[in-house]
């Protein structure tokens, strides 16, 4: 009876003309609203349109993830400045998930109590704080000095490398004066301060993404939800494409762009001393994140729904009253939170909760969610192939650096152009796959079983697309080599060449790389000036044939025209890989009760947080170490490495990826295996009548025999 008397007036408002119908839209239809008499409030204001948001959520998640994915595309850069292990640089690019992992769990408490759009503008600007963190350790820190021999302008800086009587002197006077309590103590707060930075990263993205999701599918039309949340997605997979794409313009330029020295460079981004300018992407990404995050201090907490939903309301309202009454059945049914199925969902009662009491309903749901075998497997095969894409995302670049001695910018050029792209060409594909064909959850298992075996397929040709180091005197003796520095024994004994310095210069007639001019017993050098660069040529070289000259820089790797082929298969691994996303988490979505799919797809990302993101970029980080063969000592502590064992880094690296790969193509195959034998049990128990139901058919024909008798 109630709702009867409340249809009247609605009747009557829909016959409103527009532009009073579109005052009441942005008055009385939204929730908690106070009318206001100004009759200039009235007017719609584009903050209460969820298309606007839409559009303003897109640009934000495209700048947050491009500054967060934005180290990894400078992780080897990052590396040659402060001095840092690979260890400790895959340690710095995971703790981007720490803060993040730690708070994602409460966002399901918080849901709708908090005003949302003002909560992801306040983690918005969280996240340009911490970007502009990251840049402080370049202000702080003295400019850079590629030649850590002299303390003094250029031209002493070559002196220092050449084979000169007095050079022992000058490099013990300058190693004593840079190693000094404050310098150790700066370099710890740099690095304090980059893990402070990556941490605030983290927490700052927490609400982004979920409160954005959940305000477009509040607010906007049931028809247009899936097509909003299809653009939003969209537009944020091009932010790790940029993150590469920003890194590759970023590091062409010298780091210390802001403070050059007087008299200029003499190196070229092909040297392996190169540092470029990786705190300037940082500040650009941080000033996008601030530009996206100024519109969201303006939005409603709540808004009006899309004015689509208004005409349903006119078809369903303004009739008579008993297809009134079918309406009110409809949409009782399609309201979602009056269904008794979903009383024991943790994300619909978590609102009525207090956070003691979530936090101990938390775990209890949890063990229910993974005692679900397709649950476990599908999780623990994603958790396989976000390692891999996580040590894929941060040492790629250095990979191709080392292996293929290209330059950090064209490594990120080709990350960017490549791989990125097709991986996100992967997920539409299976997306469409998925939709087009209609595949159960066989079929979808089928199809993530096929794509893992391809992607481990692609794989194996890139354990022989590489070559071995080239011969660097004094460090690496191969069987086989050319030689060296044993041709001329004694050539450098009237040299004393400091221990931690590094200026690399190749003889390319016998391709014999030496750590410095010194080593070679180089006693002189000769620039050749340019218009676009200047070449420094070292010469009177007592350790090399003919004495010189050699170019400064290393020498270029062998197989160089192999790194094309060699990242066309990796990004094609990376497409098929990404076929899978969307059929397994469809086998998340229908494997799982009705009333743990939202608490399921939560615990499956966290699971991905803390079981890959996490873990494997230390992991890919420390295997690279231990392929080192040369460490740069500062103060007295290891810190960067300058040569690695090329065909051990290009084994242990590809030979994770072949791991994790192998590890995700068991689960799928164990997933198809249950998903068989499920649908095998199904069918036997359609085909098989009730054993039950056939005694009670059998008793009742007994019953009827007699009567018929007696007729």
């Amino acid at each position: 009876m109630t709702t009867r008397s409340d249809s009247g007036p609605v009747g009557e408002e829909l016959q409103v003309p527009d532009k009073d119908a579109k005052a009441m839209v942005g008055t009385e239809d939204t929730p908690g609203s106070k009318a206001s008499p100004n009759p200039q409030k009235l007017r719609p204001s584009v903050f209460h349109s969820i298309k606007f948001f839409v559009l303003c959520h897109s640009l934000l998640q495209l700048a947050q993830l491009m500054i967060s994915g934005y180290l990894k595309s400078s992780i080897s850069t990052v590396e040659k400045r402060f001095g840092l292990s690979s260890q400790t640089s895959g340690l710095l690019a995971a703790f981007n998930e720490v803060g993040n992992t730690a708070l994602i769990v409460f966002v399901s408490y918080f849901g709708s109590r908090v005003h949302r759009p003002r909560l992801i503008g306040c983690g918005a600007i969280l996240v340009t704080l911490a970007g502009i963190l990251m840049t402080v350790p370049h202000f702080i820190s003295e400019p850079y000095r590629y030649d850590r021999t002299s303390p003094a302008d250029m031209p002493q800086d070559f002196e220092a490398s050449l084979c000169l009587p007095s050079t022992k002197a000058l490099a013990s006077a300058s190693s004593n004066s840079s190693c000094s309590s404050y310098t150790e103590a700066r370099h710890l707060a740099v690095v304090g301060i980059m893990f402070t930075a990556q941490t605030l990263l983290g927490v700052g993205g927490v609400p982004i993404q979920p409160f954005g999701i959940s305000y477009i599918d509040d607010f906007s039309h049931n028809s247009n939800s899936p097509l909003y949340l299809g653009i939003l997605f969209a537009v944020t997979m091009m932010g790790p494409g940029m993150a590469y794409g920003l890194g590759s313009l970023m590091l062409r330029l010298y780091v210390d762009i802001d403070r050059m020295p007087e008299g200029g460079i003499n190196l070229t981004s092909k040297d392996p001393r190169w540092v470029g300018a990786w705190w300037l992407g940082f500040l650009i990404s941080a000033g996008a994140v601030a530009l996206a995050a100024i519109p969201y201090f303006f939005f409603p907490k709540e808004m009006p729904k899309e004015k689509q939903e208004l005409r349903f309301r006119r078809k369903g309202l303004a009739v008579s009253d008993p297809p009134v009454s079918k309406g009110e059945d409809s949409s009782s049914e399609q309201n979602p939170a009056d269904s008794p199925e979903k009383k024991d969902n943790l994300a619909q009662i978590a609102p009525d909760l207090t956070v003691i009491q979530f936090i101990k309903v938390f775990p209890r749901v949890l063990l229910r969610t993974l005692r679900h075998p397709i649950f476990l497997l599908v999780v623990l095969s994603q958790v396989c192939m976000s390692s891999m894409a996580a040590g894929m995302a941060t040492f790629l670049p250095k990979f191709l650096e080392r292996q293929f001695s290209v330059t950090a910018s064209y490594a990120n050029l080709l990350i960017g152009c490549l791989t990125i792209p097709l991986a996100i060409v992967g997920i539409v594909v299976g997306g469409i796959l998925v939709k087009r064909l209609r595949l159960g959850p066989v079929h979808c298992g089928t199809l993530c079983l096929l794509s893992a075996l391809c992607c481990l397929v692609l794989s194996t040709p890139l354990f022989f697309m590489g070559c071995s180091s080239h011969q660097i005197a004094g460090i690496s003796h191969q069987p086989g080599a050319q030689p060296g520095l044993e041709l001329f024994p004694g050539c450098m004994e009237s040299c004393s060449c400091p221990s931690d310095d590094f200026n690399p210069v190749c003889d390319s007639s016998s391709r014999v790389e030496y750590i410095t001019p010194c080593h070679a017993g180089c006693r002189s050098r000769v620039v050749q000036e340019a218009p676009d660069k200047s070449q420094v040529f070292y010469t009177n070289c007592s350790c090399v044939a003919g004495g010189g000259p050699v170019p400064a820089g290393s020498c270029d790797s062998a197989c160089g025209h192999l790194v094309l082929p060699f990242m066309i298969l990796v990004s094609l691994g990376a497409a098929l890989a990404s076929v899978t996303h969307t059929p397994s988490f469809m086998l998340i979505l229908r494997g799982v009760k009705k009333e743990d799919k939202t608490l399921a797809v939560g615990i499956q990302f966290m699971l991905m947080r803390v079981l890959a993101w996490m873990p494997s970029p230390v992991i890919h980080g420390s295997a690279i170490d231990t392929t080192c063969v040369y460490w740069a000592h500062s103060c007295g502590r290891q810190a960067v490495c300058h040569y690695y064992d090329h065909d051990l880094l290009r084994n242990r690296f590809i030979g994770l990826q072949f791991f994790f790969k192998t590890g995700s193509l068991a689960c799928f195959a164990l997933i198809l295996a249950i998903l068989r034998q499920q649908d095998k049990e199904e069918r036997t128990k359609a085909t098989i009548p009730n054993p039950g139901l056939q005694q009670q058919l059998l008793a009742s024909e007994a019953k009827k025999e007699p009567e018929e008798s007696r007729v």
